[in-house]
């Protein structure tokens, strides 16, 4: 089954439905590493995020249970997230590589990237036992799916679900407003991480309804993952810019760190600038006549 909801079926079904298979499939990608440890716990988190949007959006259904396993996933996440934190550091010089301007920021690049890569295999020989780590992850979302199926109590009303999914869709794009106020008057790390969070977010939940109206929300759905990806390399900029300043000894001299640092704050600067033209464009309808819109359109969906 596709992450998207169903409306003409049994809301807790299909509610449940979508939820298991994204919790089954991280139980297997944690249990059965197909290509390996951390292209698993990788993919794992992706399903993590995908059942909390889907928590997010019928909260207002079942409030405790949601703070509940939203804590449980978040957790779960967390756990696994040292290595994996460490290996996207990499992977953000790398993505710098593609806006050095100067002979001597690709120099920085290159001694940065083997300082960084040698710093990610002693966090992972830090870490200890990961596979012993992933099977404890996997029966915690083993324990997350049996919570829900003892648990949720969801309505069968086409109406009552129709309000449900609205106000779990408002409380997104009124977070994602809040945020992008945030960025504009206050433009620091957090307020864009915030951003971030809830583009990512809405993008999930666009992917969840699509199905209500095929051509609008699968454009809503690709602009808002461009912007998820324009403010993921951003954040990501932020946290490199951080462990640079925390662990300066890994380079030798302070011309290499004055040629990262400048590279990292030019380059955030042009992503921010281009996050909040998006986000503009993206979230302009505003949350209450977009929630109104989406209940409509789940309502005749589940009454067709």
């Amino acid at each position: 089954m596709a992450y998207r909801l169903k409306p003409e079926a049994d809301f807790r079904d299909t509610v449940q439905s979508v939820l298991a298979e994204q919790l089954q499939q991280a139980e297997h990608l944690l249990e059965t590493a197909p290509n390996g440890l951390h292209d698993a716990i990788h993919a794992a988190r992706k399903r993590l995020k995908r059942s909390r949007a889907l928590y997010r959006l019928i909260a207002a259904a079942i409030p405790d249970l949601r703070q509940q396993e939203n804590a449980r996933l978040r957790d779960i996440a967390r756990r696994l997230s040292t290595v994996r934190d460490a290996a996207a550091l990499v992977e953000t010089l790398g993505f710098l590589e593609t806006h050095a301007e100067s002979e001597g920021e690709r120099q920085a690049l290159s001694e940065a990237k083997t300082a960084f890569t040698a710093r990610r295999e002693r966090i992972a020989e830090a870490t200890g036992d990961l596979a012993d780590a992933a099977k404890r992850a996997a029966q915690g979302c083993r324990e997350a799916l049996a919570a829900f199926e003892a648990e949720a109590d969801l309505p069968q009303r086409p109406a009552k679900s129709a309000r449900i999914i609205a106000k779990g869709w408002k409380k997104t794009m009124k977070r994602a407003a809040n945020a992008l106020v945030q960025c504009r008057e206050a433009p620091h790390s957090e307020a864009f991480h915030d951003l971030r969070k809830a583009t990512q977010t809405y993008w999930m939940q666009l992917s969840l309804l699509r199905d209500l109206w095929p051509s609008a929300l699968s454009a809503k759905r690709q602009t808002a993952k461009q912007l998820a990806d324009c403010l993921g390399h951003e954040h990501d900029l932020s946290v490199l810019a951080g462990v640079l300043d925390a662990e300066a000894g890994l380079f030798a001299d302070a011309e290499t760190l004055s040629h990262l640092f400048g590279l990292i704050i030019r380059q955030q600067q042009a992503l921010r600038e281009d996050a909040l033209t998006r986000a503009e464009t993206l979230f302009a309808d505003g949350p209450e006549p977009e929630a109104s819109i989406i209940a409509a359109l789940w309502l005749r969906a589940a009454t067709d």
